[in-house]
């Protein structure tokens, strides 16, 4: 292990869970609750983005207010949960999980009440020195202030730490503490956004993983 960043923070959504379909169903759900346009999971990937009220405003056509956004963001989270127990874990991530040397934690912009037992059922939990999810009540906000608080927790600084998600969300919020981030192509975003970006980008999981090992 060549890099000085001996602490890795894990995504969940769309990283280590491969729920896009799911993501997109439920999204669809709730587009059509407003009636709205369906969406394919292309087109999904292009055009998500935080804050997701930006996103449903421009899927909807019109502006979205807090109370608004707030039945929306409702309506997804009960037609996400319905499907949740078809969720499968990304196909290398437990190898993945594995081939990292130092210590590990996970931060989830999913509510933390939802996201503890979850990550238990798929025995991840005793990989992890935290698991940290969204504590608020309505979500769709940045990461950034979450991995700052998560980071704390820990009692780590950003130079110690490796990133790797499936958002530029991500990778903006490790720049916001001074870490790094690899940007895995095989989650809820546009692979071709992501390589666009200034940031390192792996199409597996493992694959990432060893790129994390090389940046300083």
């Amino acid at each position: 292990m060549t890099t000085a960043r001996r602490h890795l923070v894990w995504d969940w959504n769309g990283t280590l869970l491969d729920d896009l379909d799911l993501v997109v169903r439920a999204t669809n759900v709730a587009f059509a609750s407003a009636g709205g346009p369906a969406v394919t999971a292309d087109e999904h990937r292009v055009r998500f983005r935080r804050p997701i009220v930006d996103y449903y405003a421009e899927m909807l056509g019109r502006a979205i207010d807090e109370e608004a956004f707030g039945r929306l963001d409702r309506i997804f989270h009960d037609a996400y949960r319905a499907g949740l127990t078809d969720c499968a874990l990304a196909a290398d991530a437990t190898a993945a999980i594995a081939a990292w040397p130092g210590s590990q934690s996970l931060l989830s912009m999913w509510f933390h009440d939802e996201l503890v037992p979850t990550v238990q059922t798929y025995g991840l939990t005793p990989h992890f020195t935290r698991v940290d999810g969204l504590r608020a009540a309505v979500g769709g906000g940045h990461k950034a202030e979450w991995l700052e608080k998560h980071l704390a927790e820990l009692g780590l600084a950003g130079h110690e730490v490796m990133l790797i998600g499936d958002s530029l969300d991500d990778a903006d919020a490790a720049l916001s503490v001074g870490a790094r981030c690899v940007l895995y192509t095989g989650g809820l975003s546009d692979p071709a956004r992501l390589r666009a970006s200034n940031h390192p980008v792996a199409n597996t999981l493992t694959e990432a993983v060893a790129l994390a090992h090389t940046l300083p």
